[in-house]
């Protein structure tokens, strides 16, 4: 479903600012820069209200997503969910210059409840997704956080193309999250990884 938008231990294969403190001089995983930040998400205080916190990236603009104004009710909510999460926020690269989002899921029941494995809330989020191989699982750490993180291919056989594209779940008490990047294309993603890497190296529970 991921796919229709237009846009570090165990690795295994399956199917406000805080500039002083990261300035994008660090490396992530497989030597991946990581973005200088500029400003902070999740807190009550910024754009979108999340069961974490997490530096943004320089440009990157966050926004909340909203129910659809006069919706019918009776059709249940017009908000995209996926697996046991619902998306909440969209950060768009675009101002940053490239073509694409980190995209914030977020629940509190089944796979997404609280107490529940990284990685099976990580599994059940990717089970809806089709056109997915060559999926690598790794369990990680997101700042403090125990995180589950994949990284894979995905298939679109309508545009005859494929690109890449990661994401990583953490579970919270307040509930589970999923920290999802896509892209135009591989390239783009390449490009915004940066951006992804300060979001998983600099959260935390919104509460600490």
């Amino acid at each position: 479903m991921i796919g229709m938008f237009g846009a570090l231990t165990g690795c295994s294969s399956d199917s406000g600012d805080d500039n002083k403190s990261h300035k994008g001089d660090k490396s992530g995983k497989g030597g991946v820069k990581v973005a200088a930040a500029s400003g902070e998400l999740g807190g009550r205080d910024t754009a979108c209200a999340l069961p974490v916190r997490f530096s943004l990236a320089k440009s990157w603009k966050p926004e909340a997503v909203k129910e659809l104004a006069g919706a019918d009710p009776e059709l249940g909510s017009t908000l995209l969910s996926q697996g046991p999460v619902t998306l909440v926020c969209e950060i768009d690269a675009k101002p940053a210059g490239h073509i694409g989002f980190l995209r914030v899921w977020t629940g509190d029941k089944g796979k997404a409840a609280a107490g529940t494995e990284p990685r099976q809330l990580l599994k059940a989020f990717m089970a809806e997704e089709k056109g997915v191989r060559d999926a690598q699982y790794s369990d990680v750490k997101a700042g403090d956080l125990p995180a589950a993180e994949i990284s894979y291919i995905l298939d679109n056989p309508d545009l005859d193309e494929s690109k890449r594209e990661r994401a990583l779940a953490v579970v919270t008490p307040k509930g589970g999250v999923v920290l999802h990047l896509g892209g135009l294309d591989s390239g783009e993603h390449d490009a915004m990884l940066p951006a992804y890497e300060l979001a998983k190296q600099t959260m935390a529970g919104a509460g600490g």
